[in-house]
């Protein structure tokens, strides 16, 4: 069956850097819309990234030019990329796979990781 692990959270000062990976088993990602979501206690999850036809991306405005996601099809991962990160980008990351392109909606991903905390100090 399908299966995605997150790794690669930590805590951070503001400014700093984190890679996150989504390791895929079970199918390809190049068959699937790979999605990065996150999601602080008592709020709803969030979209953060997309990717899927082998280079189309979509960022939410409130990482773009600071978040890079990518993929590595030899090693069926997807990462997220997170440069000069703020306290606001604390929360707990999830990689998700869908079918629909490009899609910011929660709902259009039917397979999820278990999460991986970011934090970020002020």
């Amino acid at each position: 069956q399908v299966q995605l692990v997150e790794s690669g959270g930590g805590l951070v000062q503001t400014g700093g850097s984190l890679r996150l990976s989504c390791v895929v088993s079970g199918r390809s990602i190049r068959n699937y819309v790979m999605g990065w979501f996150r999601q602080d206690p008592g709020k709803e999850r969030a979209f953060v990234a997309a990717r899927w036809g082998g280079s189309s991306t979509y960022y939410a405005e409130s990482v773009k030019g600071r978040f890079t996601i990518a993929g590595d099809n030899v090693k069926n991962t997807v990462y997220l990329q997170m440069d000069s990160l703020k306290p606001e980008d604390t929360a707990l990351y999830y990689c998700a796979a869908g079918s629909r392109s490009g899609s910011h909606y929660p709902r259009d991903y039917p397979y999820w990781g278990q999460g991986t905390q970011v934090t970020v100090s002020s």
